[in-house]
């Protein structure tokens, strides 16, 4: 092998003219808008394909020929200009962030994850997750926020998908070329690779970060393969969900405890810290060690002021989703850590990965380290806040189920990247300039009654005809791979009709999605989708994890149903399944299938991609559809049902899909007129893009996030670090406090006051309770007190319930006892209980309920 004894970078050399495409390439804007993406198109249709539509490459690989050319093209030069013009007018418009909000421009909020899809040149993604995290940045930027990401840059990135003859999945993985990536190197004050260190066993580890700038916001990927590192360390940040169970902890090490480093080092330093998912969960541990080091802050004082400026995020409905590493490693990892930077024991230590504090933890659980670090901790949609409660109600002893502080926040899409160009255009000129600027206008998408019948339809149907176009090209390409034969080639070419009601079904190919569940009565199935009158066809793509054989054999019994003959132009599997396939798919579906096992889909995104291309969904009642579902705006697959029995579940939700599509979908869509219009469908198309497209988007999503989450965030850190962190440092006493005494407090005694008045009581009444109380060392202000109530026989329904707070009466017993005074309102009839119940009081708390504490009064009080 020869070593090459130093490096030099080559750029592409663009005539003076045509600069302004290189400001272009290198922000991802041009991701979700057209003009700019037909613009590279314009330099190279067939390059553009060939580089996977990554600019910076194409730019690389053109002729130099064909770009002087360009310089000289009039029409050229003009529609680089205004592409150049939309770019800069973006960056510099008043947003809704700086319309709304005072800011000073540090008030930054760190969003960490472990993938991102932003576009499919970018290979830094695997799924649902990604894009999501995307799609986060992408409106993050159309709203102004000032937000960083924080990601790895990973070599290989994700496998690529292909299959064999008989249908077995094998994985490919490329060596992605950063340099010839939208993307660049942060260099020092001397234009050197920015570097950072981090202490491994035995070793330092170092890094170098890149930046990918996404409108206006900059993304920041760590990247471990240097010079300065041993060659296992440098694969560290090689491949996305590789490597071993080590791997796993190295990587999180670098994203969260590098992660924050890194930020510190570029001049970034986050007041709130979004960790989605629980990857990145170590930054919560740097973030305490940097307060003590900078501070002089004691461990307990540096966690209970960090609490309040981190935010978790989790997408997992299982337990086995999460990561789980066992104590042996993370001692290795991080035995000098806690003991030399955070000066904390080893019991102190390993109880933050673990929600049972009744128990020593045999692992460490990366999920509930972000809970116990988190003030704000939410599920993604609002059964999997439900689904989340009940996975982690023994971290909250005590609490009632509906009040376990893990609150939603309801997944989006960024509607202008997953919107067809065609699409665009038509809702651009009836919807006007507020939908382009604002996906979540309501009063815009209402609008879209305004647009003739014809005009939608023939829009949604030119996006069909180029779904099945595309599809016809992929079969044609991965025969040619396998090496097939002439007439494969030609059957290939005649696959699908641009007519027929497509069904689309594309998602990781997990057990728990049911990838076959369609396919369970084949013979019912064919009858549906030969029918010569009224065809129906299915589009479906995907991939299985490379270990994970079941997905493999689902896939490959589709491959291997739709060779059946008389199935073969109905059923297309397309290979390799990415962000490019799933825009095709999105834009051109009819209906979007989707039929997890409930409550296995936290929220599910694919479907909302499918509202503003005119798509309808067809689903299980989990995720996002559970609470977007009504009968105007798509089907439902069953009622939400939970089985024991998962074979009697699968074949009675087949045959509601079946029924479904013979008795509803299908009639529904072939209804035409003389006009060959089917006014029914497109009345359902319109009522699913007004009522759901304001909602289910990133815009609405990443507002939320910021109401509920980041600005409370950033107050209360604001307040913490008054005084050189004195307030943080009360704070903190106060909490010692509370926990010091809790167990002193003592519900002494109950009177519910005159007994012939409650035998009385009317609607409109007032029942009045006094309780008194004893409180040890604390103080009145230290604790609320309620009436907790409801009616009797609804205890198991909690949200239900209702409380009251007391009223604090100062005079006090003559043995030191508190009296408290309430009264319940006599609103309904029926019969009702109650009691009491005291909760901490701060008002730094974010809720009564995050120091899991609760007292409640015994029965004989």
């Amino acid at each position: 092998m020869i070593n090459f004894i130093g490096n030099f970078n080559v750029v592409p050399s663009l005539p003076e003219k045509l600069e302004p495409l290189r400001e272009i390439a290198y922000n991802l804007f041009w991701t979700w808008h057209h003009d700019a993406i037909e613009l590279f198109r314009r330099i190279d249709r067939k390059l553009w394909e060939d580089t996977h539509h990554n600019p910076v490459l194409l730019l690389g690989k053109v002729d130099q020929k064909r770009l002087n050319a360009l310089s000289q093209d009039d029409s050229f030069i003009s529609h680089l200009n205004r592409v150049f013009v939309a770019l800069n007018v973006y960056l510099e418009e008043k947003t809704w962030y700086h319309k709304n909000f005072k800011t000073n421009g540090d008030n930054y909020i760190a969003y960490f994850s472990a993938e991102y899809g932003l576009t499919e040149c970018l290979q830094i993604y695997s799924g649902g997750l990604g894009v999501l995290s995307g799609d986060h940045l992408k409106s993050a930027s159309d709203l102004g926020l000032p937000l960083v990401g924080v990601g790895l840059c990973y070599k290989e990135g994700y496998f690529q998908q292909y299959l064999t003859s008989d249908g077995w999945q094998q994985e490919r993985y490329e060596i992605i070329d950063f340099y010839n990536q939208p993307m660049s190197l942060v260099t020092d004050s001397k234009n050197n690779p920015l570097k950072i260190e981090l202490d491994f066993p035995g070793r330092k580890v170092y890094f170098q970060i890149w930046k990918i700038q996404i409108g206006r916001i900059p993304l920041y990927l760590l990247d471990t393969n240097v010079p300065e590192n041993n060659d296992e360390d440098k694969k560290i940040t090689r491949s996305l969900y590789g490597g071993t169970i080590e791997t796993r902890i190295q990587q999180e090490i670098v994203l969260g405890i590098g992660g924050i480093r890194a930020l510190y080092a570029i001049g970034i330093q986050p007041l709130v810290c979004h960790m989605n998912e629980g990857h990145s969960a170590f930054l919560s541990l740097e973030r305490i060690r940097m307060l003590i080091n900078n501070y002089n802050l004691s461990f307990a004082e540096a966690r209970d002021i960090g609490l309040y400026s981190n935010v978790f995020t989790t997408h997992t409905p299982v337990p086995a989703g999460i990561d789980i590493f066992g104590n042996d490693l993370v001692e290795k990892y991080f035995g000098n850590y806690y003991r030399n930077e955070l000066k904390i024991s080893d019991k102190e230590f390993y109880s933050l990965g673990t929600l049972n504090k009744d128990k020593d933890p045999a692992n460490f659980n990366m999920a509930h380290l972000a809970m116990n670090m988190a003030g704000f901790v939410n599920g993604v949609s609002r059964l999997h806040s439900v689904v989340s409660k009940k996975m982690w109600m023994v971290g909250f002893k005590d609490i009632p189920f509906n009040e376990i502080p893990i609150d939603y926040v309801t997944n989006g899409v960024h509607t202008h990247s997953h919107l067809s160009n065609d699409m665009q255009e038509l809702l651009y000129r009836y919807l006007g300039e507020k939908f382009i600027q604002n996906p979540s206008d309501a009063e815009a998408w209402a609008r879209v009654d305004e647009i003739p019948d014809e005009e939608l339809w023939r829009t949604h149907e030119r996006r069909r005809e180029r779904l099945v176009a595309f599809a016809r090209r992929r079969m044609i390409e991965q025969i040619k791979n396998r090496g097939g034969s002439l007439s494969e080639i030609k059957a290939a070419s005649e696959v699908l009709d641009a007519q027929a009601l497509t069904i689309g079904f594309a998602r990781r190919f997990a057990s728990y999605k049911r990838g076959t569940l369609i396919f369970r009565d084949i013979e019912r199935l064919a009858s549906i989708l030969c029918n010569p009158n009224y065809p129906v066809q299915i589009i479906i793509a995907g991939k299985a994890h490379p270990k994970d054989e079941e997905g493999k054999k689902i896939i490959q019994e589709i491959i291997q149903l739709s060779k059946e003959s008389h199935l073969r132009k109905k059923i297309v599997f397309i290979e390799n399944y990415d962000m490019n396939v799933a825009r095709y798919m999105v834009e051109g579906c009819d209906i979007w299938l989707n039929n997890p096992r409930r409550p296995l889909e936290a929220s599910g995104t694919s479907g909302m991609k499918v509202i503003a291309n005119g798509g309808l969904n067809l689903s299980v009642l989990d995720g996002w559809w559970d609470e977007a579902y009504n009968y105007e705006v798509g089907w439902k697959i069953g009622n939400g049902e939970e089985y024991s029995d998962l074979d009697y579940q699968d074949e009675i939700e087949s045959r509601l899909i079946y029924d479904t599509l013979e008795k509803e979908i299908v009639p529904l869509f072939y209804n035409r007129g003389e006009d060959k219009l089917p006014r029914g469908w497109i009345k359902m198309m319109k009522s699913s893009m007004k009522q759901l497209g304001p909602i289910y988007n990133t815009n609405r999503m990443v507002e939320e996030y910021a109401r509920k989450f980041y600005f409370p965030s950033i107050e209360k850190r604001t307040y913490l670090m008054k005084d050189n962190w004195k307030k943080g440092k009360e704070f903190s006493a106060w909490k010692t406090k509370l926990f010091n005494n809790w167990q002193k407090i003592k519900i002494v005694s109950v009177d519910e006051g005159d007994k012939d008045k409650k035998a009385k009581l009317k609607v409109g009444c007032k029942f009045p309770i006094t309780a008194k109380l004893q409180i040890g060392e604390l103080s009145p202000d230290d604790i609320e007190v309620q009436i907790y109530y409801g009616m009797v026989g609804n205890g198991h329904q909690e949200n239900q319930n209702g409380f009251v707070v007391m009223n604090y009466n100062s005079r006090k017993s003559k043995d030191g006892l508190l009296f408290y005074q309430g009264e319940i309102e006599c609103s309904s009839t029926g019969q009702f209980a109650y009691t009491i119940r005291v909760v901490p009081k701060h008002e730094v708390l974010i809720n009564k309920f995050e120091l899991s504490l609760i007292k409640w009064a015994e029965p004989n009080s």
